[in-house]
């Protein structure tokens, strides 16, 4: 069974009752994520990161990548963290992933009590890497190598993996509240999926493309009397010429405009990358 190990940015910089919150709602999120796109998997939260272990690994990416709040991801290698350990797992990860003449470095970090060194695993690690594979010319080059590996050392685990996926990263979905979108063009789309990236729990409402939002959120809904009323703003999508004539006396919420500095092209753009899932 595959292994991914997701990261988030932000949630980091809260305070620990926060963060483990926001940490719950990002879990609950990828699960319902993964539910909705029918992939099996188990999801499990240790420290500052999250660990899919799924036998789909491709499908769970994709899946992933919609989930707000995770920063990127990486398909992981593991063992203990045992040095040896560490050092025999990077060797033959390595096999086959450096060409001929290529040059590579390792980058490791740690995050608990062990014997070593963040350097001592890379040192270690980099030198059972380049015996393993002196018969192909390879060489270290610690800036701009060819090929890099990534170690994290965390508690009594160790992961190794060579490519890191970038996702959206934001908040999760369902920490700041509610809002309700009024959705029936390009503009309407960004706008909603740009509060949901700051974790709201958009309220559609309009005739746009409720489709292709709910992808990135699967609890999402249409606008209702009831929903309305726990709503705690509005959000339009707006030009700064569309601004002409508007009057916030005539709304019972405050009203927020997140494309009102975006061009048309630019939000043409962002629609068709929601849309195609960037």
């Amino acid at each position: 069974m595959a292994m991914l190990l997701l990261r988030y940015s932000e949630i980091g910089l809260k305070s620990d009752a926060v963060r483990r919150r926001f940490e719950n709602q990002l879990k609950d999120n990828i699960v319902s994520m993964l539910m909705a796109d029918s992939v099996e998997a188990f999801v499990s939260r240790k420290g500052a990161r999250l660990y899919v272990e799924t036998e789909d690994p491709e499908k769970a990416v994709r899946s992933l990548r919609k989930v707000f709040g995770v920063a990127s991801i990486s398909l992981v290698e593991q063992c203990s963290s045992d040095l040896e350990d560490i050092c025999r797992m990077a060797a033959e990860y390595s096999k086959g992933r450096l060409s001929p003449g290529q040059t590579f470095a390792v980058d490791a970090r740690r995050d608990g009590s062990h014997p070593y060194t963040s350097l001592d695993v890379a040192r270690e690690a980099g030198s059972a890497i380049f015996l393993e594979n002196e018969g192909l010319g390879v060489k270290v080059k610690l800036t701009g190598p060819d090929v890099k590996f990534f170690i994290e050392v965390r508690d009594n685990r160790a992961y190794l993996f060579s490519d890191v996926i970038q996702c959206h990263a934001g908040l999760p979905i369902g920490t700041q509240g509610k809002v309700v979108a009024d959705v029936d063009d390009d503009r309407g789309l960004v706008s909603a999926w740009m509060v949901m990236k700051r974790g709201c729990r958009v309220i559609f409402r309009g005739s746009g493309d409720f489709e292709s939002l709910k992808r990135y959120d699967p609890e999402m809904r249409r606008c209702d009397d009831k929903n309305v009323k726990y709503a705690l703003a509005y959000v339009q999508g707006r030009s700064l010429e569309d601004m002409d004539g508007f009057d916030a006396a005539e709304y019972d919420l405050p009203v927020f405009f997140p494309t009102v500095a975006m061009s048309d092209d630019e939000v043409s753009t962002m629609a068709d990358g929601i849309r195609e899932g960037f």
